[in-house]
């Protein structure tokens, strides 16, 4: 018999790629999401993508009473936990949203999978816990750094989950720390949709090589490294997706909590990923160099070996499979939809 998951946040960019990751694997999912957030017409392509109905649930991850009705239904196995605002920028101006949603919103999830008798979840951590680390490839024993609020909740959200296992040795947890999700699934029905100005480099030079930004700015071309750009870790959304599904397995399998970067280990700068971007769909992507951003750091890529050691994780798409499949999704039939607000989990 199946097991049973609950992914909240479904219907956003990494919820809506493992949802179709978790189904290959043979699991029953029900997404939970209040849409707020995420494009309604992406349950629709996902029906679409996998052939079958979606069962899902518009709801609040703070709504206790729907969350107990959800549980006492489907008998939930386990819960892969995306639901949570991601905008760092914006969590610096509504620090309060964060905190209730990132924060209150996980107890509540807790809280009810508890009475309900269902104590495992993969959670959904983010390398900006690590602030500005000391050490490049950074490993999980990096000290904690909030930088922004967005950081802090992920912080206080690890905190929660590994004194709750603490106290209480029936719970198992699976915490993964992401750091830059990019690329599309490879039938375009799915990917990163960004309203406004998009926070993330992908998304951003997507944009201009589609003609909707004039230019992508260039934040310092003076670090040490091999072209002045800063270096990050740049990890295909299908190779993340597949990160949840072996986390769960390990959770499911013999109960082993764990705690990984997940990450190809391998940096790709500004230029290069500029570069790629513009063989992938043959346009131009003009760029200015600006100053430095306050924070920014020249090298931020994860140690990534836990991961394989722990769930036998590794990445298999690179920086030329990512844009591909990026520009494939930015130039599909989705592109005449309204794109609704930003999703975020």
């Amino acid at each position: 018999m199946a097991e049973k998951i609950l992914l909240t946040g479904g219907a956003g960019y990494i919820g809506s790629h493992t949802y179709v990751a978790l189904l290959a694997a043979s699991y029953e999912v029900t997404i939970l999401d209040n849409f707020q957030n995420a494009n309604r017409s992406v349950i629709d392509r996902l029906e679409q993508l996998t052939g079958q109905p979606v069962s899902f649930a518009e709801a609040d991850i703070r709504d206790a009473t729907t969350l107990a009705g959800l549980f006492a239904e489907y008998q939930f196995d386990a819960v892969v936990h995306f639901a949570a605002l991601k905008a760092v920028s914006e969590s610096v101006e509504r620090p309060l949203d964060y905190f209730d949603v990132n924060i209150s919103g996980l107890i509540n999830l807790l809280r009810v999978m508890d009475a309900a008798g269902c104590r495992n979840i993969v959670f959904s951590s983010s390398a900006t816990v690590y602030g500005v680390p000391d050490e490049t490839p950074t490993p999980e024993t990096a000290e904690f750094r909030a930088m922004n609020p967005y950081g802090q909740t992920k912080i206080s959200g690890e905190q929660i989950l590994n004194q709750l296992t603490a106290a209480d040795d029936r719970w198992n947890v699976g915490i993964l720390r992401y750091f830059n999700p990019a690329g599309a699934h490879d039938s375009a029905l799915i990917g990163e949709d960004p309203r406004d100005i998009p926070n993330n480099l992908m998304p951003f030079i997507a944009k201009v090589a589609a003609g909707e930004l004039e230019e992508l700015q260039v934040f310092g071309d003076d670090y040490d490294t091999p072209d002045g750009t800063g270096v990050r870790d740049y990890i295909h959304v299908d190779d993340l997706a597949k990160g949840h599904v072996l986390s769960l397995a390990a959770l499911l399998g013999d109960g082993q909590s764990h705690l990984v970067n997940l990450g190809t280990g391998e940096g790709h700068s500004v230029l290069e990923m500029v570069s790629a971007y513009k063989r992938a769909s043959n346009r131009d992507v003009p760029y200015r160099i600006t100053e430095r951003r306050a924070g920014d750091v020249p090298v931020y890529v994860a140690r990534a070996d836990k991961a394989e050691e722990i769930l036998g994780f590794k990445t298999e798409r690179n920086l030329d499979e990512m844009c591909a499949s990026s520009w494939k999704w930015i130039a599909g039939p989705h592109s005449s939809e309204d794109p609704g607000p930003e999703e975020k989990g």
